[in-house]
């Protein structure tokens, strides 16, 4: 017999919807660990059927571990800004980071198969949100830091549009490290710089902003003669 106990006690575990879990401990005769199974696999049809559409939007979540020493970055796309604002989907989102941090793996493929909280891997831990939530959702990219000296510091702007992580070196331990690597991370989500000093811009960048600054000098009329004097005195500046 199935019981209004068993169908809430599934939903609880599984986020599925009602006659969903009815349905799913009738097919398995009242046994709940085989009606979760039954609705995995149901989970990843569904899932299969939205994985063709877009996933454009999303949010940036990082982990910084207590000692500022380890950190990572990871953007986990879906298809509306509704979705990123779900409290279960940014949770994924922020246990996801944290896993980052902590492993070894430096692809994403390789990030999506790792166990999340022991269980499910993180691949099988999408699939069910998927299923749940009813849109696409994919792990995109991860970056991580791990340092000896120093500091790490992260800013999320934008409800999670924009991330940012920045490593400060230093051989003394400091509150005040951590305060100016926050700075910075502030710094480089208003400004979204491209490179840390002007010996980093490689060649490829600073000839495509030279032809940039020599069209306009051209559309503003100023004479070929001064033009190349005019592009180098922007670059420098």
């Amino acid at each position: 017999m199935i019981t209004a106990k068993s169908v809430k006690e599934l939903r609880e575990m599984t986020g599925a919807g009602m006659m969903d879990c009815k349905k799913a401990l009738v097919e398995t005769e009242g046994n709940i660990e085989k009606a979760v199974e039954f609705l995995r696999e149901k989970g990843l049809a569904a899932a299969a059927k939205k994985a063709g559409r877009v996933a454009a939007e999303g949010i940036v979540k990082t982990f910084v571990s207590a000692d500022k020493k380890t950190a990572a970055m990871v953007e986990v796309n879906c298809e509306t800004d509704f979705v990123a604002a779900n409290e279960e989907f940014v949770t994924f989102a922020t246990k996801v980071a944290e896993l980052a941090a902590n492993t070894s793996v430096t692809t994403v493929e390789e990030l999506v198969a790792e166990k999340m909280d022991g269980e499910a891997t993180v691949t099988e831990a999408l699939t069910a949100l998927i299923a749940k939530l009813g849109e696409n959702m994919t792990v995109r990219r991860f970056v991580k830091f791990n340092i000896e000296n120093g500091a790490i510091a992260s800013y999320i702007h934008g409800g999670g549009r924009i991330g940012v992580m920045v490593e400060v070196a230093c051989n003394v331990e400091s509150d005040v490290l951590e305060e100016v690597a926050r700075e910075v991370c502030m710094q480089v989500a208003a400004a979204n710089p491209l490179f840390l000093s002007k010996e980093q811009v490689d060649n490829e960048a600073l000839e495509k902003e030279k032809e940039i600054y020599r069209v306009q000098a051209l559309n503003e009329g100023k004479p070929e003669n001064i033009v190349e004097k005019m592009v180098m005195g922007r670059i420098q500046k």
